[in-house]
């Protein structure tokens, strides 16, 4: 494992200002209870850059100081941080989208579904339909988003330092 350097933090830094900034300035309201994050395409970060863990982690804090739901400081969070943990060792870019979109699904749509019914009878049928509107939020960002900044993003000179090599071989 390789050292966290002071233009691994930099980096870390831009991508959860851009995070919050993106969230923020385009805020998608639900469309028939999709919710559609497009900051969320930056999930898949993790898989060429390995410091945009940090700074989706912090990102996607700083919006969720902002939620309605209290619990998504917390699990919100904790959700991208394990999205971008499991991001990282996914062995292609066509895998990239997988572990926001199930992390996602499984942790923010149970969160919902918790608040909406709490752990009554109707908390399963809560929790599929939260599950699958978060799923397919998550889907849009990640796999049409996220794919595009996959492809664009090594093909930028200034950002290829920040790839590791063995990265590069995979794109």
């Amino acid at each position: 494992m390789r050292k966290f350097t002071t233009r691994d933090l930099t980096l870390a830094a831009c991508i959860a200002a851009v995070y919050a900034v993106l969230t923020f300035a385009i805020p998608l309201p639900p469309y028939a209870g999709i919710q559609l994050r497009v900051a969320e395409a930056m999930t898949v970060l993790p898989f060429l850059f390995p410091a945009a863990t940090p700074g989706l982690v912090v990102g996607c804090f700083i919006v969720n100081l902002f939620s309605p739901y209290s619990l998504d400081l917390v699990f919100g969070t904790a959700a991208t941080l394990i999205a971008c943990l499991i991001t990282q060792r996914v062995p292609n870019r066509w895998l990239a989208p997988l572990p926001p979109v199930l992390c996602n699904m499984i942790i923010v749509g149970a969160e919902i579904a918790w608040y909406l019914v709490g752990f009554g009878p109707g908390f399963l049928a809560a929790y599929a339909l939260n599950a699958f509107t978060v799923g397919v939020g998550e889907l849009i960002a990640c796999v049409i988003l996220g794919q595009l900044l996959l492809t664009a993003l090594p093909k930028v000179p200034v950002l290829r330092p920040f790839i590791p090599e063995r990265r590069l071989a995979r794109i």
